[in-house]
Formats: C-alpha cells, structure tokens, sequence
C-alpha cells in the first residue's frame, strides 16, 4: 500500500464549471496507481468540487442559473458581504456542494461514469487562484 499527494492549482476566470477530469486522469495514469482510491479536497469556501454530466454544456448552464437564483447575489440579504455581492451566495453554494469528492481507482483507470466529469465549481465573480489536494491511497 502506499499514498501519494498532489497540490492541483487551478486559475478560474469567474462563475463557472471548470472540468479538471483530465488532470485528475493524467496524475493517475503518470503514478501508475493500480487499485484504490482517490480523495480531491478543494481549499476554498467560496469554491466546490462537484461531479457532473460533461456530455451537454446546458447541464453546465442550468446549474449555475439554478444555483444563482438559490443564492441571489443582493447585498439586502446578507450581513456578510466582506468582500463584494458574490461573497455570501459564494459561501452558500459551497456549502450546499462538495468541498471533497473520493473516486475509487481500478487497474489504473478512475471509475467514473460515461457522462461524468469531475469539475470545480467557481461561485466568485472575479478570477482565482485555486488549490485542490489531490490524495491517493492504493497500490
């Protein structure tokens, strides 16, 4: 058995699903993990790690409309708003996702769904620098 880490850094350029499928596939495949899992912890509160449908870009759009009405962006709602409109709907909708997904991980491929991606949901409006961990554990 043995564990491997890795620090993924991710730019975002605004709200957004931005599919990191690939680079979670690539870190797999270059280690050669055989059988195991793998756990991605995203290092944000205003941020999500969510897996979703990558077939049909609308799912991505309905998402954030439906997401955008449950967490409205107006400043009357909310007592914290530190950082601009977007900064509690942003809190709002991470906790309402996933800030760690685990994957299990067999003969080196990950075991995902044909429809399914693995994507960090961006709830700020200005660009970031994200960071997400990624922990495997296996052979």
């Amino acid at each position: 058995m043995k564990q491997e880490f890795c620090n993924l850094e991710i730019n975002t350029n605004g709200i957004s699903l931005y599919e990191i499928t690939d680079q979670v596939i690539k870190w797999i495949k270059s280690n050669k993990f055989n059988n195991g899992f793998i756990n991605l912890s995203i290092q944000h509160t205003s941020a999500s790690l969510i897996v979703q449908e990558n077939a049909d870009p609308d799912v991505q759009i309905d998402l954030i409309k439906h997401f955008n009405k449950l967490a409205p962006m107006d400043d009357q709602l909310y007592i914290h708003t530190t950082e601009g409109k977007d900064d509690m709907p942003a809190h709002i909708k991470a906790s309402l996702t996933n800030n760690q997904i685990s994957l299990s991980i067999k003969n080196n491929v990950l075991l995902l769904g044909k429809w399914q991606g693995i994507y960090l949901f961006e709830h700020r409006i200005n660009p970031q620098n994200r960071k997400i961990i990624l922990h495997f554990f296996g052979d």
